[in-house]
């Protein structure tokens, strides 16, 4: 990535620019205005889309693991490297956007990631074998941890506080849609073709992107020359690489498992504990990897928590449904991806409606009302049997998704909106680690309990069907039980104090 001047622009009336001084990491705007003009709306509209095909990507491999089995000649263990290996590269990566989104413009940061990102998907698509599989979804990952704080970052400097619901409404759509809809694409897919198809269909759209993005996309920042704090890149990637790497691990079956979960776990958080310290050290001159300052924003904090319990809630239904669907129910792999489109497609259609009920009444309202029913559908799912009707399971997971819609874009809008903009790109980059860590614990926790359960069942001599559906319910008791912290919290989190401020004047102008 090279660091280039900023491209100049037309320009309207505006404010005189103001250099940033030394030692500063403030990614300073190109330009101050009241309103998102055409061309900020085209810069986002391009960010948007392929953030939208990647983060899709990154959950579209599940269903097809069985068939990778089969066509690659590789174990259960192995086949799971695939998920595991890209949720591992994405935790390293995103903590050091933070960074990268204020050293450099944003045209070469996202050319730079969509080229991973096409790259590993050429890469996939003509992969002899299992290994060179592998390193092609290390790359895709690469160019996806960097899009989604790019994404954030970007919004946040150009939108202004008054309409930032609608926007990050839009971005909703991108975080909980594009997850939710991979597998049923993933199984459309895999119903009329072979798995290469997963990534040839991809490719075309992705070099489209990157081409569009490389032609129309301008820059919006003024990078800040600092340099990189290289203990701090090592003990992130220790620390949270080990965090997602234990829970994987703790996810996959214990007799498969290479390495117990605890070890990785153990390492990760003893590394993490050190680059927090790290950081608080290195934040008092300006020159942190992730600037832990955010989290002096009491809204920003009570956010994050809120955020990190739904995208639990989230990654544990995508993977715990589609067990429980094709086990205990005997759906086949498409019927199970189906099943939960409407759901996807509902937080698709809700998201910017929610953006503009924020827009008029803040945050607090929705976050009741969706974490309220979050947890009704959790303490509902605990009562499923081997028996229960596939038309009340599709029920309980759209109500499910009617509730997360109503908390993902007011957590976004009210979390981020409370960051002090010079720290957007550290927030964003936050959010997206807390993302990536928070559906890893989803994922480990929902697959152990259920895995923990079903087993002793059947040791207790019950059917494969009737220990499964037990698993399955004492996992959903689980997520029930976490679902109840998320309701008090979401009655603390306030609209943020720039809306009462100045609407007409743009986050970080001067």
């Amino acid at each position: 990535m090279t660091d280039t001047s900023p491209i100049t622009v037309p320009k309207r009336t505006e404010p005189q620019r103001t250099e940033p001084q030394a030692g500063s990491t403030t990614a300073t705007p190109a330009d101050g205005r009241g309103s998102t003009a055409a061309r900020d709306r085209l810069v986002i509209t391009v960010l948007l889309v392929s953030t939208f095909i990647v983060i899709l990507n990154e959950t579209i491999m599940g269903v097809a693991l069985p068939r990778l089995m089969d066509d690659l000649d590789i174990t259960a263990s192995a086949a799971q490297w695939l998920t595991s290996a890209f949720l591992l590269t994405m935790a390293v990566v995103i903590p050091i956007t933070g960074y990268l989104l204020q050293r450099f413009n944003t045209r070469p940061v996202f050319i730079t990631a969509m080229s991973l990102f096409s790259l590993g998907t050429l890469v996939a698509a003509i992969a002899p074998g299992f290994a060179v599989l592998l390193i092609a979804r290390v790359i895709q990952a690469s160019g996806t941890a960097i899009m989604f704080p790019l994404l954030l970052t970007t919004v946040l400097t150009l939108v202004e506080p008054a309409a930032r619901g609608r926007m990050m409404g839009n971005i909703s759509i991108v975080i909980s849609v594009a997850p939710a809809i991979g597998p049923t694409i993933s199984g459309l897919i895999l119903s009329v073709f072979d798995w290469r198809w997963m990534f040839i269909l991809v490719l075309p759209i992705a070099l489209a992107a990157l081409g569009l993005g490389a032609r129309l996309l301008q820059n919006i920042t003024t990078p800040v020359r600092k340099p990189i704090d290289v203990l701090s890149v090592i003990l992130s990637a220790i620390g949270f690489g080990g965090l997602v790497f234990g829970l994987s691990t703790i996810a996959e079956s214990g007799d498969e498992a290479s390495i117990p979960g605890w070890v990785p776990l153990a390492i990760g958080v003893a590394a993490l504990a050190l680059f927090v310290l790290r950081q608080l050290t290195l934040q008092k001159r300006d020159a942190a990897l992730l600037d832990l300052r955010t989290f002096t924003s009491r809204n920003f904090s009570l956010a994050v928590v809120l955020m990190a319990i739904s995208m639990m809630a989230l990654f544990g239904t995508i993977i715990l449904l589609p067990i429980y669907m094709q086990t205990v129910l005997g759906l086949d792999t498409l019927g199970a991806g189906l099943l939960l489109l409407p759901g996807g497609l509902l937080m698709g259609l809700l998201a910017p409606i929610v953006g503009r009920i924020y827009d008029r009444s803040g945050p607090t309202v929705l976050l009741i009302v969706g974490s309220t029913i979050v947890s009704a559908v959790f303490w509902a799912l605990t009562m499923v049997t081997e028996n229960t009707p596939t038309g009340l399971l599709l029920a309980a997971h759209i109500t499910l998704s009617l509730g997360l819609a109503l908390l993902f874009t007011p957590l976004f809008s009210a979390g981020l909106g409370s960051v002090r903009p010079k720290l957007y790109s550290h927030g964003s980059a936050i959010v997206g680690t807390v993302q990536q860590l928070a559906g890893a614990i989803g994922t480990a926790l929902f697959v152990a309990v259920m895995a923990a359960v079903s087993l002793g069942m059947e040791m207790d001599g019950a059917s494969e069907v009737v220990a499964t559906a037990a698993g399955v319910r004492a996992a959903f008791l689980c997520g029930a039980i976490i679902s109840l912290f998320a309701i008090p919290v979401a009655f603390m989190v306030r609209r943020p104090p720039e809306f009462a401020d100045a609407p007409a004047t743009m986050p970080g102008g001067h």
